[in-house]
């Protein structure tokens, strides 16, 4: 999906994480046979609680928020997003946060409006991190949110891993795909479903799979509806989907489901230790999403069939 040229970019509400080179990671406690990027990837990628994985830091110890500027200075336009990786998460961040701001309200009868979440995004270099009230992030992570300050996190330079390790398209809606469906657990957050996630978290049935499936069902929500989002002056930001961009998305959730990294990772595919789903579930779920549009289809937690 390609964003309109003349569309205006709005950096205010990402910002870039510091707290410097080395020292401590994300560290897995408990064991287990699998290790280093691949564990990480399994429970953290596309929405694993990392309060799970470290203790959460003291409130006021968060990350530290350096280099922003620079953001606002290359990411200006929708032509910036078209060219240039940083400035499409920013661009999808704008889209998604003004679909929840028009749809949210409608959808749940005024009850809830949709507040607004800020992203940080880390790891250009080797070693550079970003601390988190969750936990200490760096560029062996992929993207997460974090429900104790409110954030999400995200490395640009993950989408390389994506592609080359667990062979998703390189294509735009891949990636604002993957900025869509953690903004989905920042929606179940403000909807109080998402420590539903904790509850009987692994396994094929369990609260995880529904969570995260619920999150891809979000995000197929928000493709469809992207092309009615608007910047600040009332400029479309996007251009409608292709069937080369819906195909993209569907090529990242694929890359994502538990069975296929699994077996990428330990050559056997184990459904007690599902936490995200697998890859049919993941893309039919984005699907649910795409071709209802309706936030009561993405009730999984209902649902008799995952």
């Amino acid at each position: 999906m390609t964003f309109n040229d003349d569309a205006q970019l709005d950096t205010s509400g990402v910002s870039r994480g510091g707290g410097g080179r080395g020292g401590r990671g994300l560290a897995i406690g408990g064991g287990g046979g699998i290790l280093g990027l691949i564990v990480l990837v399994i429970y953290l990628f596309m929405g694993g609680d990392p309060s799970q994985v470290q203790q959460p830091q003291p409130q006021g110890q968060g990350q530290e928020q350096v280099g922003a500027g620079d953001l606002a200075e290359k990411c200006r336009t929708g032509a910036d997003a078209n060219k240039d990786v940083e400035c499409r998460i920013v661009a999808a961040q704008n889209s998604v946060q003004a679909y929840w701001r028009a749809t949210l309200p409608e959808a749940s009868g005024g009850r809830y409006q949709w507040r607004d979440t800020n992203m940080v995004l880390f790891g250009r270099a080797q070693g550079e991190q970003a601390r988190s009230a969750c936990g200490t992030a760096d560029n062996n992570v992929g993207p997460f949110y974090c429900p104790l300050d409110k954030t999400v996190y995200l490395s640009a330079t993950f989408f390389k891993v994506l592609e080359q390790q667990f062979g998703s398209s390189s294509g735009p809606l891949a990636q604002e795909y993957v900025v869509a469906h953690e903004y989905g657990h920042a929606l179940q957050d403000q909807l109080g479903l998402l420590e539903r996630a904790q509850q009987d978290p692994k396994g094929p049935e369990g609260g995880g799979v529904r969570t995260e499936l619920q999150a891809d069902c979000f995000a197929g929500m928000w493709a469809k509806g992207a092309v009615e989002t608007k910047d600040a002056q009332g400029r479309a930001l996007m251009k409608p989907l292709t069937e080369n961009d819906v195909r993209d998305a569907l090529s990242a959730a694929e890359s994502v489901g538990d069975d296929h990294i699994q077996q990428q990772a330990q050559g056997r595919v184990t459904p007690e230790n599902f936490t995200h789903g697998t890859s049919e579930q993941r893309q039919r779920w984005f699907m649910t999403g795409y071709e209802t549009g309706d936030i009561n289809k993405c009730n999984t937690f209902a649902a008799t069939r995952l």
